[in-house]
């Protein structure tokens, strides 16, 4: 089975094309909805699709996405829902590639060895954990490697040097650029250290970063796309996502469009 990621990856780089990624959260507000809002992103073109599993005791989601998730959590979802999903997605025939975001809890409460069998072979393409640092659990990323599901790895503003090249190296797919300090959340206004820290990141690896945090209008997206390989929108799609599941679509195809400067 191909990995979705690295060949999305492979033809941005070729057409010289930003990447876009959404984050949903999975069963927020409903799991039919979340199916619905994955095949109008891929309509949408958007590239990537972060699908957030609801935590209770999250580390870096802030009051948008803890909402969604204790929504979520409310209807009993599960891993295996998660899986089922990406299932059902891939036998629509949809390509879009697929990371799953969580944290570590569940994924024990699983079993490791078998999250990654299972989680490949639903169709996932890659990982994002941000409560499991690289040099903890080796045999359970090791496992990944093995299904050849990536790692994505973050890295924030207040990282130090030697520690996000140790980062960037490891991380599978792209790397993930925490652009604010604090957790998720829209904010009106985006660092002004930002583009410095990109740059700096980008002189590390051939790797695309992307930046996520905070981003929430067509005109911050449409900015940092100069700057960085791609952007994520996650509270952002939420909050819009509050109003209907229509309102989100129309945010998704505007911020689309920004990233992809149409």
């Amino acid at each position: 089975m191909k990995n979705l990621l690295s060949e999305k990856i492979k033809q941005a780089k070729r057409q010289k094309r930003k990447l876009f990624c959404v984050f949903l959260t999975l069963g927020y507000p409903s799991i039919a909805a979340t199916e619905r809002l994955i095949l109008s992103s891929a309509a949408a073109g958007v590239d990537i699709l972060e699908l957030g599993f609801p935590f209770s005791d999250p580390l870096a989601d802030g009051p948008t996405i803890q909402f969604s998730s204790q929504q979520a959590l409310k209807k009993n979802v599960s891993i295996k829902d998660a899986f089922d999903v990406v299932t059902r997605l891939r036998k629509k025939g949809c390509k879009l590639p697929i990371v799953f975001f969580g944290y570590i809890n569940p994924v024990f409460s699983y079993g490791t060895k078998a999250f990654a069998r299972d989680a490949r072979s639903a169709g996932l393409d890659g990982l994002i954990i941000p409560d499991l640092p690289p040099e903890e659990e080796t045999e359970f990323q090791s496992e990944c490697r093995k299904q050849k599901l990536h790692f994505v790895q973050l890295v924030a503003p207040t990282t130090a040097d030697p520690r996000a090249k140790m980062l960037v190296g490891k991380s599978q797919g792209f790397v993930y650029y925490v652009s604010l300090r604090g957790v998720t959340g829209t904010r009106k206004a985006l660092p002004a250290d930002l583009k410095a820290h990109l740059l700096k990141l980008k002189r590390m690896t051939t790797k695309p970063v992307l930046a996520g945090f905070g981003i929430s209008t067509p005109e911050q997206a449409r900015d940092i796309s100069r700057m960085a390989d791609g952007v994520i929108v996650g509270s952002a799609v939420i909050e819009h996502l509050k109003r209907g599941v229509s309102a989100a679509e129309r945010f998704i195809q505007k911020m689309s469009q920004a990233v992809h400067g149409v």
